[in-house]
């Protein structure tokens, strides 16, 4: 089931409503080799909290404020929402789960998909969304706790 800020809504005007930024979090998380296989979970919630300070300021041509969607599967389901960003868990594929996001977001607000995968990025521009690369929302933070 979609968040509800992501849906569709057909009483709200899509001008109005903040660009979605939807984050596709196994791709985002895996695009650095800092150890994130040691503990998918505990990177993916590194990943959501860097991404309270791009809600709330936007990206480079991209003012803020953003509604931002994390979306998670696997071993990093679970992970919870916090102010400014929320957690999808993909009941199977990631990438399917992001692109019900983009479609049901609708063709008149403006979306931003954050992945390397190339064939999912075929799949979000197909519907109008613009495809963006990992290091667009990867700021350094310092090491992972259990870098090597």
């Amino acid at each position: 089931m979609a968040v509800l800020t992501v849906m569709k809504d057909d009483s709200a005007d899509p001008a109005e409503l903040p660009p979605l930024l939807i984050v596709d979090g196994a791709n985002v998380v895996g695009s650095v080799p800092d150890g994130w296989w040691r503990d998918r979970r505990g990177a993916a919630e590194r990943l959501r909290d860097s991404l309270v300070d791009v809600a709330r300021t936007g990206l480079p041509d991209v003012p803020g404020p953003l509604t931002v969607v994390l979306v998670v599967e696997g071993a990093a389901r679970g992970v919870t929402q916090v102010p400014g960003v929320q957690v999808e868990s993909a009941a199977g594929s990631g990438d399917d789960r992001i692109v019900e996001l983009v479609a049901a977001a609708g063709p008149s607000r403006r979306r931003l998909v954050v992945t390397a995968d190339r064939e999912l990025r075929a799949r979000v521009t197909a519907l109008g969304a613009t495809p963006l690369g990992p290091r667009t929302v990867r700021r350094p933070t310092g090491p992972a706790p259990h870098a090597e």
